[in-house]
């Protein structure tokens, strides 16, 4: 009897092994690569962990019986240190998936090293649209937004309205270049003109001899094709040397609520820009603004709601899977169609490009504003299936039409 017990106990364990082995070190491991201390840290930094921390609370912490675990990283903004950090997270932390990214060429350098690990990358923080073009992955997801998306909205608009002559000050990076790639061919398109352009240093504290050459160029818009601290030390030091006004105008392409809020209304009001996300859109994103405010004391970021999502639906995959293999776990993201409290109905298309609805916000004034943090109105709203690049000028591989 002993003998037959001990038979059926060993073919038990023997079935219940690759059950328990398709979870590497018995966890579920997410890591937050992003800046923690630099220029973008108030777009990302902590509020990231804390966005990905709330995700995992949805599920008790657990998923398919196992823990999640977030580990952070803080790549500085430096590709170097990004692509150094994701090996390490892989290799050696047994990280399962990399979300945020931060700044778009840290996160290129990321994602070059999950396609090589075949490890999930879920890109929020990054803007560059060549996440999901020429330099495309099946282990990535875009998630918040990206420059072929904002580049789109703001020129019809503007040029309609008579701001036919642009003049760019553009971040030197890779978001600030293929944002101004992409926003000259919608002015050239709509039948504006781009009168100049200059490049700035990431971080750079005097935009003055920039603003300068903005306004002696005579154009009418002066396009920001920046980001995070540097669109807001523009714009409050464009509104210092009184430059902006009837003659000149100024067009932001990505505006966080964090930098509005720096700005202050006073300068910011009357900005256009896109998101995907404002906490005050709908009962969903104001529940999960609620419980990300008792934690962090104000509102979520655009890319820290991206982390919620993304971190969301990457761990309903692998509650599917009962598996964190990074190869289906992508295959499993791809075939689920993503709904959260503050996403519904989205789909993600083969180049990982997150098909999500794109708002187009401005600034209120002061006198609009009746609470803290009330900053946007939504002037209107661009279907998910309309908003992204077209599949027929898609370059990723993954895209191809046979």
């Amino acid at each position: 009897m002993k003998t037959a017990i001990g038979a059926i106990s060993g073919a038990l364990c023997i079935l219940a092994t690759p059950a328990l082995a398709q979870f590497s070190d018995n966890a579920v491991k997410i890591g937050i690569l992003t800046d923690m201390g630099g220029i973008y840290a108030d777009m990302g930094g902590k509020g990231s962990i804390v966005a990905a921390q709330l995700a995992a609370e949805d599920f008790g912490n657990k998923v398919a019986g196992v823990p999640i675990e977030i580990i952070s990283g803080d790549h500085q903004n430096k590709p170097d240190a990004a692509s150094n950090i994701a090996r390490q997270m892989y290799d050696t932390q047994g990280i399962d998936a990399i979300a945020d990214g931060g700044s778009s060429a840290a996160s290129l350098a990321i994602e070059n090293v999950s396609r090589e690990r075949k490890k999930i990358f879920l890109a929020s923080g990054a803007a560059t649209a060549e996440i999901t073009n020429k330099a495309c992955s099946p282990y990535t997801t875009h998630w918040a937004y990206d420059t072929y998306a904002l580049a789109a909205a703001p020129p019809k608009g503007v040029i309609k309205a008579g701001g036919d002559t642009w003049f760019f000050i553009t971040a030197d990076y890779a978001f600030g270049q293929s944002m101004e790639a992409e926003a000259t061919k919608r002015i050239a398109a709509e039948g504006g003109k781009v009168l100049g352009k200059v490049r700035a240093p990431l971080d750079t504290p005097d935009f003055s001899s920039f603003l300068l050459q903005a306004q002696s160029s005579g154009a009418k818009v002066l396009a920001l094709a920046t980001a995070g601290g540097d669109t807001s030390n523009a714009i409050k030091q464009a509104n210092e040397f009184k430059i902006l006004g009837d003659k000149l105008r100024a067009v932001t392409f990505l505006t966080f609520i964090n930098d509005v809020h720096a700005m202050g209304l006073e300068n910011a009001q009357g900005l256009t820009s896109s998101t995907t996300y404002y906490h005050d859109l709908d009962d969903g994103s104001r529940a999960f603004a609620k419980r990300f405010w008792d934690k962090m004391g104000r509102p979520p970021s655009l890319v820290q709601a991206g982390i919620f999502s993304s971190v969301t639906h990457y761990l309903k995959a692998v509650k599917a899977l009962n598996a964190d293999d990074g190869t289906k776990a992508a295959g499993q993201m791809l075939a689920t169609p993503v709904n959260d409290v503050i996403t519904h109905d989205a789909k993600i298309r083969a180049d990982g490009r997150v098909l999500r609805d794109l708002y187009i916000t401005e600034v209120k004034k002061p006198s609009e504003s009746k609470s803290p943090w009330d900053y946007w109105k939504v002037l209107a709203t661009i279907p998910g299936d309309k908003a992204w690049r077209p599949v027929e000028e898609s370059e990723c591989p993954l895209m191809k039409v046979k």
